[in-house]
């Protein structure tokens, strides 16, 4: 391709078979690195899960008062804006 990259303040350059092979190794650290982060937030994730933590954000529909107010015959349109939350919501709660 004819292209070249110099980082001035590193001393780092793409040129000639010595800069090809340090920017393969850099590549591979930042990658073995990215790695190592994604091994210990998921043995995180797990212990935390293993405590009893919850994750993802909170339920914004109570389906017990969705049901109680269909069972007394309140549209869901009505629902929806005595609740706060969307229509299509409230359709999914009922069909839970």
């Amino acid at each position: 391709m004819g292209v070249a990259v110099r980082f001035l303040d590193d001393g780092i350059s793409t040129e000639g078979t010595m800069g090809k092979m340090v920017v393969t190794i850099l590549s591979a650290v930042a990658q073995a690195e990215r790695l190592r982060i994604l091994e210990r937030t998921n043995e995180g994730r797990l212990e935390a899960k293993a405590k009893g933590v919850k994750f993802g954000r909170k339920p914004k529909v109570n389906k017990a008062d969705v049901f109680t107010l269909h069972d007394q015959g309140v549209s869901a349109m009505e629902i929806a804006r005595q609740l706060k939350i969307g229509r299509s919501t409230v359709y999914k709660a009922l069909a839970s």
